[in-house]
């Protein structure tokens, strides 16, 4: 258990590091992501990027097992 731990750690921290240069490539502002912008408010629920994060997660997890 403390090791999955330790991996998710470093996954998130890599992917902290990473996210800056993903941003300028679009991920994250992908068609099907919905933004609702208002004056005071603004809600951001990304659908299509969580769909691709899902894949790759579950493509990365299929090929450990492997």
């Amino acid at each position: 258990m403390t090791r999955w731990l330790v991996i998710a750690g470093v996954i998130l921290i890599v992917v902290g590091l990473v996210w800056p240069w993903l941003a300028k490539l679009g991920f994250g502002r992908l068609p099907g992501d919905i933004v609702i912008e208002r004056e005071n408010f603004r809600f951001y629920f990304p659908i299509t990027t969580m769909i691709l994060v899902s894949l790759a997660l579950s493509l990365i997890f299929w090929l450990f097992r492997k």
